[in-house]
């Protein structure tokens, strides 16, 4: 077989240095290949992290035994003799900036295993990485900030699980007082930002502004050097998939302090719309988790009398046959165009996931006057507890569309059991399901938080709070400080005795609790459609939405989804549900891809269970978001 010359350029001698010439044959392997460039280079290292890479083809040659012939490389291919693992900087959702080492040889997805794993993070195919925004330059009057960067490239991690010292701190931040600085940089909440670093943060102005994030989503599939990640650029790690699977507040200290700072922002930036009330009580929270954290820096730990509640609920479980009943007089309200907002009182059943309502009692047991299926529906909280409104605002999937029902209570323990009800109905749960009593306990909860009390005399003359760093700026252009600092500090009183770790899960539980939680939204064009409009994506539906008026029209749950596909030549999806149902659409705002790959992961994360020694089925997650072919 004839010889030939392959042009080679090694990494390691700098990017001037002339690349070498190789004398090879068809039939040689990569490993061959590798073998003749460090033999040229009379460089003695250890040369094991290093591999080829096809810079045409943008691909790496990982596999040693395959030939040149069988990766179809011939004399015009350049390639170079490159490390795998490269310094990657990586912002964190508390908005500390570490240096790591990456792989950037393997798809992103086994790469951000490797960041977690360090950083002691469980569960990391929730998270993924992501481009920042790019700064705008700045003026040459003003000196630009110098960025502080934790360099972590010199901590070494076996391959195996993470072993932890008693306070819970990884052993591998535990050689020197610097990592461990870090570590609890990582593992304990800051205060609250500074009210500078809020306003120089981007905040979206409407859902355009809302699915433009999701466009930086880096493919999971590919690898970090294929999608053009150079060493030391600048990523974001962060929660893609909003499942917050199997929450351990002894084992996730990192992962729950990252998460709560990642919620932290949504609020102050806007990206999750709240009431006035819950931004007073995320004020709270804030102001109060910060002081707690200043006082007692020490990582989040689970609390006994929280194991003891888990463990009696268990119980309950297991000796619960008997499923609640629920029947009352509500007022119903169904909105029309050019009407009053006028309730009338009816007797309400719910029985398994749909609601009946009656003339009166007397009569339920004819016929009812409508029943509502609310399994697919959208459930939202219209609450203030200062007026003793109540109200819960249905959106019911229909034949033309999403039915507009708003349900009143006459307090908030009706309330409490009805909204339950309405939540669990719409995940397709009935009464008998084991989560509707601590539903029901964690709604009395937060609204027992949001009713105001005579403040007390020490906590109203607190001059330490600074509410520019704990409400978005809207309520700063509503209201002033004066107004605003004594609300929050009313709601303080609500939430001042608790324990940091029950603090921000109270955080975690109220933000998870709001309408617009864990939506991701695209630009899309659906077939047959002349007019942009928008698809969220959530953790267990797709929602299509007005992109003018942002109303909700139609809802489509995965566990009705049969398949889906993607055309990449005219960069289409469609996806096919029960009921012959069928829908298409181009990406505006984002590749198909990465809607694709959101779709899948969630559906990848429906299949996890419970088991602390399951291990992540790589493979599935790449059959589900890889994009090849029919993912069902």
């Amino acid at each position: 077989m004839a010889a030939w010359d392959l042009s080679v350029t090694v990494e390691e001698l700098g990017p001037e240095a002339p690349p070498f010439k190789v004398s090879v044959t068809s039939d040689l392997h990569i490993g061959g290949v590798i073998l003749k460039i460090v033999e040229k280079t009379q460089i003695k290292k250890d040369w094991s992290d290093h591999a080829l890479w096809w810079e045409q083809k943008k691909q790496w040659l990982l596999r040693p035994s395959w030939t040149l012939e069988k990766y179809q490389i011939h004399a015009d291919a350049r390639l170079s003799l490159t490390r795998q693992h490269m310094p990657l900087r990586i912002g964190l959702p508390n908005q500390t900036v570490l240096r790591v080492q990456a792989c950037f040889s393997r798809p992103v997805f086994q790469t951000v295993m490797g960041v977690c794993h360090l950083l002691n993070i469980r569960h990391p195919e929730e998270l993924s990485l992501l481009r920042p925004v790019e700064e705008k330059k700045k003026k040459k009057d003003k000196e630009a900030e110098e960025e502080v960067v934790y360099d972590l490239t010199a901590l070494q991690v076996s391959s195996g699980s993470v072993q932890t010292l008693t306070s819970g701190m990884p052993v591998h931040f535990a050689d020197s007082a610097q990592t461990e600085a870090v570590y609890k940089l990582l593992s304990v909440s800051l205060p609250a930002p500074a009210a500078e670093a809020i306003t120089r943060m981007p905040r979206p102005s409407g859902l355009v502004d809302k699915a433009r994030v999701h466009s930086r989503w880096l493919d999971s599939s590919q690898s970090l050097l294929q999608q053009g990640v150079q060493a030391h650029d600048k990523l974001l790690l962060r929660f893609k998939y909003y499942c917050c699977h199997d929450l351990d507040p002894k084992t996730d200290a990192v992962r729950l302090t990252q998460l709560y700072e990642q919620a932290r922002w949504a609020i102050l930036l806007e990206d999750v719309d709240c009431t006035e009330e819950e931004m007073m009580l995320f004020a709270a929270l804030q102001y109060h988790i910060g002081k707690v954290s200043l006082s007692e820096p020490q990582p989040m730990t689970s609390c006994p009398t929280m194991d003891d509640l888990e463990s009696a609920l268990q119980c309950l479980e297991e000796t619960m046959t008997i499923a609640p009943e629920l029947q009352d007089y509500l007022k119903i309200f169904r909105p029309k165009r050019l009407s009053l907002k006028s309730y009338k009182q009816f007797w309400f059943t719910f029985n398994n996931t749909s609601i009946s309502y009656f003339k009166s009692k007397e009569e339920s047991l004819q016929g009812p006057i409508q029943q509502m299926n609310l399994k697919g529906c959208e459930v939202a909280p219209d609450v203030s507890v200062a007026a003793q409104k109540f109200c819960i605002r249905l959106l019911i999937p229909g034949a033309e569309g999403m039915n507009e029902v708003y349900l009143r209570c006459d307090n908030g323990l009706q309330y409490s059991r009805w909204m339950a009800a309405c939540r669990l109905a719409s995940r397709g749960k009935t009464l008998s399901d084991s989560s509707f009593s601590s539903e029901v306990q964690n709604i009395q909860s937060f609204l027992a938080m949001q009713q105001c009390t005579p403040g007390d005399d020490t906590a109203q003359t607190d001059k330490s709070i600074n509410t520019h760093s704990l409400v978005s700026p809207r309520y700063h252009r509503k209201y002033k400080a004066e107004q605003l600092a004594p609300r929050i500090l009313e709601a303080y009183q609500k939430v001042s005795q608790l324990p940091l770790t029950d603090a921000v899960l109270k955080f975690l539980q109220i933000w998870q609790a709001l309408p617009g939680f864990g939506v991701s939204y695209f630009v899309v064009r659906f077939k047959g459609c002349r007019k942009d409009e928008v698809l969220g994506v959530t953790n267990n539906r797709l929602i299509r939405v007005d992109l003018r008026t942002g109303d909700v029209m139609k809802t489509w749950r995965y566990n009705t989804m049969r398949l889906w596909n993607v055309n990449w030549e005219i960069q289409q999806m469609s996806i096919e549900f029960n009921d012959n149902v069928n829908i298409a659409f181009s990406c505006v705002t984002a590749t198909c891809k990465i809607v694709h790959e959101y779709i899948g992961g969630y559906i990848f994360m429906a299949t996890r269970t419970r088991e602390p020694t399951e291990e992540l089925n790589q493979e599935l997650f790449f059959k589900l978001t890889g994009g090849h072919g029919d993912a069902l």
